[in-house]
């Protein structure tokens, strides 16, 4: 069962507000975990001067401990009597102003949390990746599992690899039960700024497809997300494993676009333009390289990152997760984004 004691890294972010939600108010979806555990108590790392209110106002009576994973003390108090606890780690940083930033962060925070975890006798870490340590599918009808070689895509890539290995070092000292999850792009409640702003460019006309926009990208659901997260911290055969976790399939750019758009038009009442930012693929390659030079100056830029990736494929598998932990995602493309609308409008957001 699981320990009466959760702690978190990566509140109040996306994923992390979103997991307090579904621990404190359960998972409507999936009706063996619709129920939260009465007995649990949650307490989260907050960044200092990070807006907690809306973590509050979800979970009212959760605890909140002010610190950065980069800092060994705050991580010893977050850590404090949880012996036996589950520690799910969702820190991260996916689109820093510096490339070391990825590396202080994703890399020197995790060995910090791992550290600090063990010499508290946690139980079981729960720590979150990316898609990106594998890189990019090297044809539109591969699809990733957890045999497929490392190929880290850029620095963030490399910083998650680098994590997933801390991981799994844990792992083999005996000292601490460890799962590695590799979900793919997010969508749903909670989403940050960036995220609303993809829907407005739909709206706007001003969405770029590259290359057709037939490069297929595996998604993840918020709360399939979190469903995976349950599963692993309950789990015994999740121990030392890593799981792809994304919706059932993978969707092309033009229909994720085409299905935001359709639900803006005809189930919110909103104008769209019904145009598209149609670029060559010659486009994207061109944002690799500038994306290569800007990253060996140890710049980051977002926008030219995200171009750069837009014309490949990025798909998985997640046999492996639905075998082994019993993962159903049960809302795909379509819903999630409905409920992903319905919550930027209820939040006052302009799309």
């Amino acid at each position: 069962m699981p320990g009466r004691l959760t702690l978190l890294t990566g509140a109040p972010g996306w994923l992390g507000s979103r997991l307090v939600r579904v621990l404190t108010h359960g998972l409507p979806d999936v009706p063996a975990l619709a129920e939260p555990d009465p007995e649990r108590r949650i307490r989260c790392l907050v960044m200092p001067g990070a807006p907690a209110d809306a973590l509050t106002r979800i979970a009212p009576h959760v605890e909140l401990v002010s610190g950065d994973i980069r800092d060994p003390a705050a991580l010893r108090e977050l850590c404090r009597g949880a012996e036996g606890a589950t520690l799910f780690h969702l820190c991260g940083i996916i689109h820093p102003r510096r490339v070391r930033d990825l590396y202080a962060i994703n890399v020197d925070g995790t060995r910090n949390v791992l550290a600090a975890a063990m010499g508290a006798g946690v139980r079981r870490i729960v720590a979150v990746s990316s898609n990106s340590p594998a890189g990019v599918n090297p044809h539109p009808d591969h699809r990733f599992d957890e045999a497929s070689p490392y190929r880290p895509y850029r620095h963030y890539g490399e910083s998650k690899r680098r994590m997933e290995a801390l991981v799994a070092e844990a792992e083999a000292t005996g000292k601490v039960e460890t799962v590695a999850l590799r979900p793919c792009w997010f969508y749903g409640p909670e989403q940050p700024p960036r995220q609303t702003r993809f829907f407005t460019m739909i709206r706007e006309g001003k969405a770029p497809l590259v290359g057709g926009g037939t490069a297929r990208r595996s998604m993840s659901y918020i709360d399939n997300t979190c469903q995976a997260l349950l599963l692993a911290e309950r789990s015994a055969a999740a121990r030392g494993r890593l799981y792809w976790v994304a919706d059932r399939r993978p969707y092309t750019m033009n229909e994720i676009v085409d299905t935001v758009e359709r639900l803006l038009e005809h189930e919110f009442g909103m104008t769209v333009a019904h145009r598209r930012l149609r670029l060559p693929a010659l486009a994207s390659q061109v944002a690799g390289v500038a994306d290569a030079l800007l990253q060996a100056m140890g710049r980051y830029q977002q926008e030219v990152h995200v171009l750069s990736e837009m014309s490949q494929t990025i798909a998985c598998s997640i046999a492996r997760a639905e075998h082994e932990l019993g993962y159903d995602p049960r809302i795909e493309l379509e819903e999630g984004m409905r409920r992903s609308i319905r919550w930027c409008l209820e939040q006052g957001q302009t799309i």
